[in-house]
This record gives C-alpha cells, sequence and structure tokens, in this order.
C-alpha cells in the first residue's frame, strides 16, 4: 500500500474557474421543472441522512418516487439518541410510502435502513450488530462521527462527550492521543484489527449486507481492506474518498477498488462545506474507473439541498466534465445495485 501523504483537493478560484466554465456552459440536460428532478431515473442513493433535525425521510422518499429513482439507503433515520432501532423507523416510511403511492399511482422507490455500529454512541457489540442484522438493516457502517479518526480532524459536538455541555458547543480538533482515549479506533496496539470489529466485518460479510468503512485512518483503511478481501466479499465501500476524513490519493484509490472495494464519492465532498474541486473528483473516477464507483448524496442537513437534488447535481456535475451515459448508468445505478445486492 502506499504510505499516507497530505491531500489538498480544493483548487484555488483562478484555476477552479478554467476548468469549470467550459462545463457549466456546455452542459445542457434540459429544462429542469421543479419539484420532481429530471435524469435520475432508476439511480439509488446509498448514502442519504434523515435522523433528528434533518430532511424528512418520507417527503424525501416521495420526491424520489416522483423522480424516477430506484431506492434509497438511509444511512441515519429516525432516532440517534435514546432508542436507536433505524429498521423500524424505515418500516414506517415504507407503510406511509406504499399508502400514498397507491393515491398517486407512481412506482414507490425501495427504501432500505442502515445501522451505525457506534450511531448511538455507546460501545459497539456483535449482539446489537446481530439484533439490527435480524430486524432487516441492508448496510452497516463502521465508526464515523465518533472515530477517533474524525475527532483528530475536527473535534466532536460537545455533549457527545459531557452530556452537560452547553447545547451547540464544538471542541476544537483533539490531540491524537485524547482522540484515541475518546473515540473509537479499530486497531489494537500491534496495528491489528481489534476482534471485536474483526467480528463485526465477518458478521457483516455472512449476512452478505453492504459495509462501509466509516471514518477510518489509513492504517484502519488497509486493515480493512485486507480483510474483506481475503475473505472474498464484494460489497464493501469508502465513502466521500476526497472528505478529510478519509484523504485518499487516487493512487491509494486505485489499489483499493484492484481489491474489489467500491469508491462512494459524494455531494458533500463538492458542497461549500468541503469544497472538493468537482474536475478533481471527474479526474479521480476516470483515473481509476467506473467499474468499483458509485455516486450518492451524503446529504440531509439543512445547509445542503435535498438528497434527490443532491444526486441530480453530482450526476451533472460528472456529466459535464466528461462521464458518457454508460459511465453515468454504472456509477448511478448499476454499482450501487450490486452494493444493496440487486440483480
Amino acid at each position: 500500500m502506499n504510505a499516507r501523504v497530505p491531500v489538498n483537493n480544493a483548487t484555488p478560484t483562478e484555476e477552479r474557474c478554467v476548468t469549470s466554465y467550459p462545463a457549466r456552459r456546455a452542459y445542457r440536460p434540459g429544462v429542469v421543472y421543479p419539484p420532481a428532478v429530471p435524469g435520475l431515473t432508476d439511480a439509488i442513493d446509498i448514502h442519504c441522512h434523515s435522523h433528528e433535525g434533518q430532511q424528512d425521510a418520507l417527503a424525501l422518499a416521495q420526491l424520489a418516487s416522483e423522480s424516477g429513482m430506484r431506492g434509497i439507503l438511509y444511512k441515519t433515520i429516525g432516532a440517534i439518541s435514546g432508542e436507536y432501532e433505524p429498521e423500524r423507523a424505515m418500516q414506517t416510511v415504507r407503510e406511509q410510502l406504499a399508502r400514498w403511492s397507491d393515491e398517486v399511482k407512481i412506482r414507490p422507490i425501495d427504501c432500505w435502513a442502515g445501522y451505525g455500529v457506534t450511531m448511538d454512541n455507546k460501545a459497539p457489540t456483535v449482539e446489537k450488530l446481530r439484533k439490527n442484522l435480524d430486524d432487516g438493516v441492508r448496510g452497516v457502517w463502521l465508526p464515523v462521527f465518533n472515530s477517533t479518526h474524525t475527532y483528530n480532524k475536527i473535534g466532536a459536538l460537545a455533549r457527545w462527550i459531557d452530556p452537560d455541555a452547553p447545547a451547540g458547543a464544538h471542541t476544537p480538533p483533539m490531540s491524537w492521543d485524547e482522540a484515541l482515549r475518546l473515540g473509537h479506533y479499530l486497531l489494537d496496539e500491534h496495528g491489528r484489527l481489534k476482534p471485536l470489529y474483526e467480528d463485526i466485518v465477518r458478521m457483516v460479510a455472512d449476512r452478505d449486507v453492504a459495509l462501509f468503512f466509516g471514518h477510518p485512518t489509513w492504517e484502519e483503511i488497509d486493515a480493512l481492506a485486507n480483510l474483506v478481501h481475503k475473505l472474498g466479499f464484494k460489497r464493501a465501500v469508502i465513502d466521500h474518498p476526497f472528505s478529510p476524513f478519509i484523504s485518499l490519493t487516487p493512487e491509494k484509490m486505485r489499489d483499493l477498488t484492484a481489491m474489489g472495494i467500491y469508491m462512494n464519492f459524494t455531494f458533500d465532498e463538492l458542497s461549500p462545506l468541503l469544497g472538493v474541486d468537482p474536475k478533481r473528483m471527474y479526474d479521480a473516477i476516470r483515473a481509476i474507473g467506473v467499474s468499483k464507483v458509485t455516486l450518492s448524496s451524503d446529504a440531509g442537513e439543512p445547509l445542503f439541498p435535498h438528497s434527490v437534488e443532491c444526486m441530480r447535481l453530482i450526476r451533472g456535475y460528472m456529466a459535464a466534465f466528461g462521464l458518457d451515459e454508460s459511465e453515468l448508468q454504472t456509477v448511478c445505478c448499476t454499482n450501487p445495485a450490486r452494493v444493496m445486492g440487486l440483480a
């Protein structure tokens, strides 16, 4: 594996305008008529947020259905504080969506629930994972917002650590030692996967549901990649590879996709909040090839457009910079369907 080097995927405005203006002037997919979003027939969003304070899960599913999408995997849905039962929340949405679909005579999308092993901000256990897999979740995320890597990079909402902290307070980025003490880290002192996380990966592989690596360091990524490759597991995904939580080079992406792991590029990376140059995203996809690439929204927060619009935007950016219709079908429909275990 390649050694980690700092990566800056932002581009100075003077340089970005040279590549962005030809793309924005040439991309003309047709008139957009809100609220339904065109150009998304059979698309699947495998990374969407709909927990407390974020976009409404049912309204989103209705709009996705009106827009001709095939499905959405809700990474978060319902409560992630208190009683954390994502499949139960998802079932309620499915029932409401079915009634609406019957009334308006529109084919409903497939709605799937994801489960985060530390999403309830408690210690992960195989027993909790087994229960949620038995319930029917279709995707499993390893530690994300409370991973050691995330705490080290951007800090934490203070109440995740101290329940008495003021609402909305946020810590600064933590030292590695402090982040290691407070966050979730997958490796032991010898650099090997801890037995708990190896058991989690093996259980997900045995159940054959999608596995998302979360927000790991390169060392954790390498250990996970080696295990899923050894197991012959083909539904492993690395989200937002250009984000500061992952920060992969195209060379590293090629190594990982060669092991059968999908790179899931997201609108979050392109948003003003992270500011990745879409031309660099396109160049990375072109460099690694589309066979192990997916596009998704990673949307839900009020500062973002809704997930269906984010799917239109990221698909549009990649089309404008050079992915053809066959390649767009691969990264928006075919590969996400494979991640979800669909024919």
